[in-house]
């Protein structure tokens, strides 16, 4: 069952007019390079580089654009791997020009991602993601159905983003389990809300303080404390079992859920 179009209904509708296909040919792999520069700013050591859009169209990955016409103005990277000896797609990056941002590109690129990847027999789909980024976070776990179970401290190293503030690249792993009922769930409803504990003790929380991205303007200490009190309340919580489902946005930061399943 394809889910595309009960999700489209939620997205923004000019959003409409903006194709979403597979990329083709070298001129496309480069403008995905000029991407990264364009919406984060990357200098030339921390971006992807052209080669290796050219590997993964030819070796069972994935490389989507977003047009506006015939101007690319988001992508998708994805590689092939395997987990559990099982074919799997890493989605290494999204970038979207600012521009166009909030107007459910990303969203599209996802779903074309998926029904992509479920029409090669392909069920999982990982991807990294700063958990200071709630909106992000709210993205991948609700909006997405992708569950967390992993975070890899300072992944990338310091980049030379402005966006990440000169602090480590720590990065959660989501795992959408493409066909899981979760991720159905997900995929049919739309946006909605994380389902409040019924039970005392059956959820687990972690805040991201709404100040965390003035922090990394203005106070570089105080952003780099709150980065590592996050880190080590999810490498014990998840040492213990407990997986990140859900993001509750709030008025003094937005909450991770974590839950046994």
């Amino acid at each position: 069952m394809r889910l595309g179009a009960s999700v489209a209904r939620a997205l923004d509708p000019r959003a409409a007019k903006i194709r979403v296909r597979h990329c083709k040919g070298l001129a496309e792999c480069e403008r995905c390079l000029e991407l990264q520069r364009e919406a984060w700013g990357f200098e030339d050591k921390d971006a992807v580089p052209v080669p290796l859009f050219v590997v993964a169209l030819r070796t069972g990955g994935q490389v989507l654009g977003a047009f506006d016409g015939d101007t690319m103005i988001g992508f998708t990277l994805a590689v092939a791997g395997w987990r559990d000896r099982h074919p799997m797609l890493h989605s290494h990056m999204t970038a979207v020009l600012d521009a166009y941002r909030n107007y459910g590109i990303g969203g599209r690129l996802k779903l074309f991602q998926r029904d992509d990847a479920l029409a090669r027999g392909i069920r999982l789909i990982e991807w990294t993601f700063d958990p200071l980024q709630a909106k992000n976070g709210y993205f991948n776990l609700v909006r997405l159905g992708a569950i967390v179970r992993r975070i890899q401290p300072n992944l990338y190293g310091i980049t030379s983003s402005p966006l990440h503030g000169n602090l480590p690249t720590d990065r959660l792993v989501a795992e959408w389990h493409l066909a899981s009922a979760r991720a159905r769930r997900a995929l049919e409803n739309g946006p909605g809300g994380v389902i409040a504990p019924r039970r005392k003790g059956q959820f687990e929380r972690i805040r991201i303080p709404k100040q965390i991205d003035e922090w990394k303007r203005t106070n570089y200490g105080e952003a780099l404390r709150a980065q590592a009190e996050i880190r080590g309340k999810f490498e014990r919580l998840f040492a213990r079992g407990w997986v990140a489902t859900g993001l509750e946005p709030g008025d003094e930061g937005s909450d991770y859920i974590l839950e046994k399943i």
